[in-house]
């Protein structure tokens, strides 16, 4: 009699889809919070971003000191190489009279580094990222840490 009371036609037991469709749903909470958290700034926020907030526009706290433009001979007389070049520097409006007044020495020390730059690096089409950052380099170094933010590139011709 035993027998007959236990049907011998069930299958094993299917297993719950719940753990998987709650699991689902808690990665959709988190992944979103977490997105709209670095999203919103907080957490991982740029501390630029934090500090154009806080001022209101960043454009008011800084000026363009112009360069002058430079032309530099390039080699030898005969390979009648030119290169023509012309900045800008962008400063705090504090530091802008300061910077002005250094505008002979960085004009020099521009001319220097130019002059040493071997032509085919000239003509490298990446060169100028390199260039550039090279320049800016020395520019800090001869107006001090913290005067120049940035050097902007507005010729560069090579002839």
């Amino acid at each position: 009699m035993a027998e007959a009371e236990t049907p011998q036609d069930v299958g094993p037991k299917k297993k719950s889809k719940l753990p998987l469709i709650l699991g689902l749903a808690l990665f959709l909470v988190l992944g979103g919070g977490g997105f709209y958290a670095v999203y919103s700034g907080m957490i991982l926020a740029h501390p630029t971003a934090e500090a154009t907030t806080a001022k209101g526009s960043a454009a008011a706290d800084i000026a363009f000191v112009p360069i002058e433009p430079v032309v530099i001979s390039l080699g030898q007389v005969a390979d009648n190489h030119h290169l023509k070049f012309a900045a800008q520097l962008e400063v705090e409006k504090a530091a802008e009279s300061d910077v002005t007044h250094l505008l002979p020495r960085i004009a020099d020390v521009l001319n220097g580094y130019l002059r040493a730059v071997e032509v085919a690096e000239l003509e490298d089409p990446d060169a100028l990222v390199r260039l550039r950052s090279q320049m800016l380099r020395r520019i800090q170094i001869v107006t001090g840490d913290g005067q120049v933010r940035d050097l902007l590139v507005t010729e560069f011709v090579l002839n």
